[in-house]
């Protein structure tokens, strides 16, 4: 049975801190806005495509354009806060092995978390999986958790083990077999 967390996690709430410096520069009278409906009357386009615009997205020089810094400037806080965290040490020590994936491991819905879930099926390793796909606040918290960006996220007696390349090439080599065989007789 899947492990059924009771993870909440809090909206994006605004930076506590003042971003007014980023905002004036980004403001800044040298920087010249580039908008998509200006790409309309360039003289080189003859019709808007997103094509068009993202080639002066990436090289702003192109249309004489001094500046990328109009930007708009967001600052929010971390999608870690401490409740979060809280509720990811409990979660991963909740178990001996925990998979953080996309999907469920009886459906996958990423390829790089079917094969770390038929790796660890063909160990029989019992392990407790979340998906991570059910809730954004925790799937951007739990990379800043683990300072890990992607998914899967394997946890071996609370400890991060690494992603799908990592438990492949573990696997590979038997590190996995070791790490998996001293955490279930601990």
């Amino acid at each position: 049975m899947a492990f059924q967390s009771s993870i909440t996690a809090p909206t994006p709430r605004p930076c506590p801190f003042t971003c007014k410096s980023l905002a004036a520069k980004a403001a800044s009278p040298s920087s010249v806005s580039v908008s998509p409906p200006q790409l309309r009357n360039h003289p080189s386009r003859s019709s808007y495509s997103t094509r068009a615009f993202a080639s002066v997205a990436r090289n702003p020089l192109s249309l004489g354009v001094k500046s990328r810094r109009n930007a708009p400037v967001r600052c929010f806080a971390s999608a870690l806060t401490p409740e979060l965290k809280s509720t990811l040490d409990k979660v991963v020590t909740s178990s001996k092995v925990v998979l953080f994936m996309k999907g469920t491991k009886d459906f996958p819905q990423c390829g790089f978390s079917h094969t770390v879930v038929q790796i660890l099926n063909s160990l029989n390793v019992p392990f407790e999986h979340i998906n991570i796909l059910e809730n954004e606040m925790l799937r951007q918290g739990l990379k800043e958790y683990s300072s890990w960006p992607t998914f899967p996220q394997l946890y071996i007696e609370g400890e991060f083990f690494g992603g799908c390349d990592i438990t492949v090439e573990a696997y590979k080599s038997g590190e996995l077999q070791e790490v998996l065989e001293k955490a279930m007789c601990a």
